[in-house]
């Protein structure tokens, strides 16, 4: 252990802080899950940060867990992906265990402040001395109530909590965990977030997501072709290309089609929650103006969003949102589509002046701008195109990969 603790650690010898070649990052990944890093494929922020890491040269491994009961992803010699069980504690050990010793790497990167990655990484980096970098997407606690959460159970809630097979402390992700580790992000030697709200909550290098404009290309697809595959042909297409949670303001897009009463009008969601049955909720109040279309892989997504006259990012006015960079956003960016969306967050500043913004919550500015945009829809498409310029320019995987170079820079290596 000690000769490989003197192999990793960043140290003041001048071969090794003026390295230039290849190095090799280790991204773990607490959730490789369908509803976790998984359900997107290439899409989410893992694949992204593994695809601006591997711009610069560097050997990317992504570990991580996934439940026994899905389907292992598809691990290849250009995006090898090692998966252990994910599954309660005590159990959860064992796999995490088995990880820690799969685990070799010059720089770990642990992709969310959960136990399962960032608190796999602190040990890996307690024992060997290698540097940590943190990413953080998302405030964890803000599904908990945020700050206000507090643990406090009785004996026998306790009790109940670490002994039931259901115990609460015995998920890796319950709240009481995910609060030691935010306490502990100041252990990591770099943090990246991808997000200003969450870089003015727990500091670090605003990294945020690249989008790759050339795999997202609007000259490449037909969008004719790809209305006629999915019998769209005979509407105007608003399309919502994610995953619906009741923050994503689905149903104020739903209450402002019943204000316009335009029956050429479509809302057309892509893949369905795979969270919860929230899908069936936005279908009983809105089943008239939904298409629903199938989980579409994501090298097909381009395709379908360049069937789209309109994306539609509706985010409502709640610390989930606001902690989020929506994905979606960018995919309508980098595919030249007019885009409305709400005064949540970062998106204003992501979009500046190339897309059409509303007040949170409002169906009635929803439906005024859609009736804006389809009058005057020449005018839409030309802030489209000066969309997809500003994707390239800021929030492509390029452009990720010039941020992420800085931060391995600052732990004393060059890259």
């Amino acid at each position: 252990m000690a000769s490989e603790t003197a192999r990793h650690s960043v140290d003041n010898s001048s071969d090794k802080r003026l390295r230039q070649h290849s190095l090799k990052i280790a991204l773990i990944v607490g959730d490789l899950s369908e509803s976790g890093a998984g359900r997107w494929g290439g899409g989410v922020r893992p694949f992204l940060l593994t695809q601006a890491l591997q711009q610069l040269g560097h050997q990317v491994t992504i570990l991580g867990f996934r439940p026994t009961e899905e389907p292992a992803l598809p691990s290849t010699d250009t995006l090898p992906i090692i998966q252990f069980p994910r599954c309660q504690y005590p159990q959860m050990l064992g796999s995490t265990w088995r990880l820690l010793r799969q685990l070799d790497a010059d720089i770990l990167y642990a992709y969310k402040p959960k136990p399962t990655s960032f608190g796999v990484g602190l040990w890996k980096k307690l024992v060997t001395r290698w540097p940590l970098i943190l990413d953080i997407d998302d405030w964890e606690m803000s599904w908990f109530g945020g700050e206000a959460w507090q643990y406090q159970p009785n004996f026998k809630q306790l009790l109940r909590d670490v002994l039931k097979s259901d115990g609460g402390l015995r998920q890796p992700e319950h709240p009481f965990y995910l609060k030691q580790m935010e306490r502990l992000i100041h252990r990591a030697d770099a943090v990246t977030v991808h997000t200003q709200f969450l870089q003015h909550r727990f500091g670090g290098t605003y990294v945020p997501n690249g989008k790759d404009t050339t795999l997202f290309d609007p000259a490449r697809y037909d969008p004719a072709q790809t209305r006629q595959q999915y019998g769209l042909s005979d509407y105007w297409i608003i399309m919502f290309p994610g995953a619906p949670r009741p923050y994503k303001g689905l149903e104020d897009v739903l209450a402002a089609l019943d204000i316009l009463q335009d029956e050429r009008l479509r809302l057309v969601i892509v893949g369905g929650s795979p969270y919860d049955n929230y899908d069936q909720k936005l279908l009983e109040k809105g089943r008239r103006w939904i298409i629903q279309l199938p989980k579409t892989p994501y090298e097909d997504m381009p395709a379908l969003i360049s069937a789209a006259d309109l994306i539609i990012v509706p985010q409502r006015e709640t610390s989930a949102a606001q902690a989020q960079f929506p994905l979606k956003l960018t995919d309508g960016m980098a595919m030249a589509k007019p885009i409305l969306s709400s005064r949540v967050g970062d998106i204003p500043e992501i979009m500046g002046d190339t897309g059409y913004l509303v007040d949170p919550g409002c169906p009635e500015q929803i439906a005024d701008k859609i009736q804006e945009i389809f009058q005057n829809l020449e005018l839409a498409c030309a802030k489209g195109l000066k969309a997809r310029e500003r994707c390239i320019k800021l929030y492509s995987v390029d452009s990720m990969s010039v941020r992420l170079s800085k931060v391995i820079d600052s732990l004393g290596y060059s890259s």
